[in-house]
């Protein structure tokens, strides 16, 4: 490019990594817990009963004396916001004439409407308020919707007015207005504002350019989230090293985060739209290249990308979403078991944050005087506490289809970078179900491995990630600038300490400068999907982020993955035949073993090497382990998977993790991925395909196990690919959840003690079905001392023996 400069500093930064501590949570989601069901508009007439009882009808009589609102009305996309009503006064929505739900106002004077119960009720807003929808939908798009103040005499009635929907873009006029809002001021380069919304919600937003704006135009990508992407004082990850290699970079706070306005909601239909209009908003910036922008960042700023890219904002060029997720609910929930370890502490502190001045630099602003941000601040009594509201969704709502990103890929219509790591501590490896659904993106490229949750930053992904910015983005036949490659070692052995790290070779040598259509057409024509392997171990140093080989493939799962199924056996055994005789093993439920992760002493730390691992053993009688005997051939498993387990437990349901580990012949015992599931949510869906296992989690779909008796259940394992070469063997571990996990930790169901009977053999044959990946007939050797492999604990093996079941 020219403008790339000679040093890239805090390469990863833990503060934007969805970073945080693993942290255990209270024991919810039992049998005791709520149970949501999702409906599509109001119920019946009748009004609940108890604490949310309200002595209003639905049926608003019409021969009430009305006058005009003094209050206001915003209404946004699937939501309302209301300003100006007395403190703790009552206030309905309304729809043709029918009450939705009364909230009571905040203590100043505001309510949001958002979500809505099944039966008309009412409920207190704000600090100490709490929306315990059990059942209920959302606001719905549409005319025809008024609010009634209740408790003013007469009844004040706001103007009808009319509630967005997702597809109900502005016109191009409305972003042309806003065009010149945000360029910096003579030789100036930062730039600290506001873009508004659809809905009149104003957005901060951080301005930082390459050079003063008469100098652009510049490439410009933007960062979305809920962190502290708009703060003047800190720049996350993915905008600084864009913006070390020539980009403009925009900063965007989410809607009820930073200094934006707005409520917060953790990914809902607002602030997907947002995004749409911070991209056409930025796009018509004098200094944006082409009035064209791309997307950066890793973990919340990269999950974000994909929810924009789902809106199809015209000026989108692409996106390089990093660390990311499938879906908000199976993130609190997988496998229907309750995740109360990263997942609950990343949503208390997105709740914490999103509080009114909730951050340091928040705080700072106002205190300088910012109006805009301190008035703000006044509607964060209004959040949604979405990690409670979460944990009460034991079974998974339709309502929460419209956050499902496996649901909302297909709608991408612009170039696509996404990888991820299949052991990614902190938001899973569920990403990978869904590579499937980009099917209108017209270019795309996976990159996996195995690996932690910044990885995404690490050099070989790295580079790449450059490169697709520079065709898609910049549009520049990508090149690496010399003094950039010899600066880049020091930086990268002071964020991984290790030595020796650098960028990729160039990879377009043989294009001039001028030849930007060849280098694009020579990019495209590669493969889709780039698999690493065994990272941590391709270096000299210990887990160092270099692989050991890699491979490509045009999709994923790849076209001629063969399945091969592994049967439990006797005494422990795992083998390629089912025995012919049926017989049963027992482990004891084992709730302790939820809290635990494995990680050691020293704990969490994100950016070491290698990490300390204190990988514990179930106590005896507390698993079933199935080992095979050693491979005659290298042979590399991968893709999704499954344990077809017959399973037979005394109290109606239970939660079980089944967990994969290579044994080499040292006896080194790696951990490569584990699969959960709550055994009432055990139906699967017309989705389930081949290898891969889905479901609804659904209520109607929840059934009971039936006493006494055996029943084949699928336990899905998510994508991976791990080598097994010649000498080496395959263990699973049948047990309760925990222990095989960095920062998730769960809340186990069921008393300690109660037996979980696995059968084996005959009709009853359990067994492992697992894809061997094709195109590697040869791995080269491994020296990997324990710690080495990224993201993947070992510990040395030690064999245990299974108790019959009675």
């Amino acid at each position: 490019m020219g403008k790339q400069r000679a040093r890239i500093v805090a390469v990863v930064l833990a503060a934007g990594l969805l970073a945080g501590g693993c942290t255990s949570s209270d024991p919810s989601g039992s049998d005791g817990a709520a149970k949501p069901t999702a409906t599509t508009g109001p119920g019946s007439g009748a009004k609940a009963t108890g604490r949310f009882a309200t002595d209003l009808d639905v049926d608003v009589d019409a021969d009430t004396k009305t006058a005009k609102a003094t209050f206001e009305v915003d209404p946004g996309t699937e939501e309302v916001t209301v300003t100006g009503l007395e403190p703790k006064a009552r206030a309905s929505l309304v729809k043709d004439g029918k009450r939705l739900v009364v909230l009571k106002a905040d203590t100043y004077g505001q309510a949001h409407f958002a979500y809505l119960p099944a039966k008309l009720a009412e409920f207190q807003t704000g600090a100490g308020g709490k929306l315990p929808f059990a059942e209920g939908y959302l606001v719905e798009a549409g005319k025809g919707y008024t609010v009634r103040a209740e408790d003013t005499d007469p009844v004040q009635v706001s103007k009808p007015f009319t509630v967005l929907g997702r597809d109900d873009h502005p016109d191009g006029a409305f972003f042309d207005e806003q065009a010149g809002k945000l360029v910096p001021k003579g030789d100036e380069t930062d730039l600290f504002g506001y873009v508004t919304m659809r809905d009149g919600v104003e957005l901060s937003v951080n301005v930082r350019l390459p050079g003063p704006a008469s100098k652009g135009p510049y490439p410009t990508v933007v960062e979305y989230s809920g962190y502290g992407p708009a703060n003047p004082d800190a720049t996350e990850p993915g905008s600084m090293i864009a913006g070390l290699l020539g980009y403009a970079t925009i900063g965007v706070n989410m809607r009820g985060t930073g200094c934006s306005g707005g409520a917060f909601d953790v990914f809902n239909t607002a602030q997907q739209v947002d995004g749409y209009d911070v991209i056409e908003a930025i796009a018509r910036q004098p200094w944006v290249k082409g009035h064209k922008v791309g997307m950066v960042g890793l973990s919340y700023s990269g999950i974000t990308q994909l929810y924009v890219a789902a809106t199809r904002p015209p000026s989108l060029a692409a996106v390089t979403a990093l660390s990311v997720i499938k879906d908000p609910w199976l993130q609190q929930w997988p496998g229907g078991v309750y995740n109360g370890g990263f997942t609950k502490s990343w949503l208390d502190e997105r709740d914490k944050e999103s509080s009114a001045t909730g951050t340091s630099w928040v705080a700072k602003r106002i205190e300088g005087g910012d109006a805009t941000c301190k008035a703000h601040q006044r509607l964060r009594e209004q959040n949604i506490d979405f990690q409670a509201f979460g944990e009460s969704l034991v079974h998974r709502p339709a309502l929460t289809d419209g956050r499902d990103l496996s649901k909302l890929v297909s709608k991408i219509d612009v170039p696509v970078y996404l990888t991820g790591a299949w052991q990614d501590e902190q938001t899973g490896p569920q990403f990978a179900d869904m590579l499937g659904n980009f099917t209108h993106a017209p270019v795309k490229r996976f990159t996996m491995f195995n690996g932690r949750h910044p990885d995404g930053y690490t050099p070989l992904v790295l580079t790449r990630w450059y490169e697709f910015l520079e065709l898609f983005v910049d549009q520049e036949v990508p090149r690496i600038a010399p003094g950039l490659r010899a600066a880049a070692p020091s930086v990268f052995e002071d964020e991984f300490g290790v030595a020796g790290l650098n960028f990729e070779p160039d990879r377009f040598t043989k294009f001039a400068d001028d030849q930007y259509d060849e280098a694009l057409q020579a990019y495209e024509a590669e493969p889709d999907v780039r698999v690493l392997f065994e990272s941590g171990a391709g270096g000299k140093v210990p887990g160092s982020p270099q692989a050991t080989f890699e491979t490509t493939y045009a999709s994923w799962p790849p076209k001629g993955t063969e399945a091969r199924s592994f049967y439990l056996g006797d005494d422990g055994a795992l083998g390629a035949k089912a025995p012919a005789d049926e017989a049963a093993d027992t482990f004891a439920n084992d709730p302790a073993s939820a809290s635990k992760t494995f990680f050691g002493k020293s704990g969490y730390s994100l950016l070491d090497p290698t990490w300390d691992f204190d990988w514990t053993r179930f106590g005896t009688g507390k698993a079933l382990s199935y080992v095979t005997k050693p491979f005659t051939d290298d042979t590399v498993l991968g893709g999704p998977g499954y344990a077809e387990l017959y399973a037979r437990v005394p109290d109606g349901d239970a939660d079980v993790q089944v967990s994969i580990n290579v044994i080499r012949p040292d006896d080194t015992e790696w951990h490569v991925t584990t699969g959960l599931l709550r055994l009432s949510d055990r139906k699967t869906d017309s989705r389930s395909k081949g290898l891969y296992v889905d479901r609804t989690y659904s209520e109607a779909d929840s059934r009971k196990m039936p006493a006494g008796e055996f029943v084949p259940v699928k336990v899905a394992f998510p994508s991976f690919a791990q080598a097994f070469r010649k000498g080496d063997r395959l263990r699973v571990v049948i047990s309760s959840p925990g222990r095989d996990f960095g920062a998730w930790s769960f809340a186990d169901i069921g008393d300690p003690g109660t037996a979980r009977d696995i059968g084996r053999g005959g009709g009853q044959a359990s067994r492992l079905v697992l894809g061997v990946l094709p195109g590697i007939d040869e791995v080269p050797p491994l020296d990997a001392p324990c710690p080495s492999l990224r993201g993947q604990a070992c510990r040395p093996y030690q064999p245990s023996t299974n108790e019959p079941a009675g």
